[in-house]
Order: structure tokens, then C-alpha cells, then sequence
């Protein structure tokens, strides 16, 4: 459960960089209102939130 999860925030994070830095439109970090001006930082928590994730699924699979 917590590798699907740090697989989805992951993807919404790559899709909001993307959506940043080329204007295609795809992910929901775009989408969210009061996160207008910090996308970047939105995209960029995610993709940390989805390494912590999978750290931590890796974690609980070995023990």
C-alpha cells in the first residue's frame, strides 16, 4: 500500500514540474487553487513524500 501510494505522489509530482517547466498539462498540483505561485514546491514535496514512502515500504517488507 505505501509503495502504490509513493508511486501515485511520485507521478503527481513529475507531472507538475513537467507542467511547470513546459506547459503541458497533466497532474492535479496545477489544479489546486491556493498552491498558485508554488507549484514548483508542491511537485518538489511530493516527490520527497514519495521517496519517504518508499523507504518506509521497503522498511516494513523486510521486517
Amino acid at each position: 500500500m505505501l509503495g502504490f501510494l509513493g508511486f501515485i505522489a511520485l507521478v503527481q509530482g513529475a507531472f507538475g514540474l513537467v507542467h511547470v517547466f513546459t506547459g503541458w498539462h497533466g497532474g492535479l498540483v496545477q489544479r489546486i487553487g491556493f498552491l498558485d505561485g508554488y507549484e514548483i514546491y508542491a511537485s518538489i514535496a511530493l516527490i520527497v513524500l514519495a521517496c519517504a514512502l518508499f523507504v518506509l515500504s521497503d522498511k516494513q517488507k523486510t521486517e
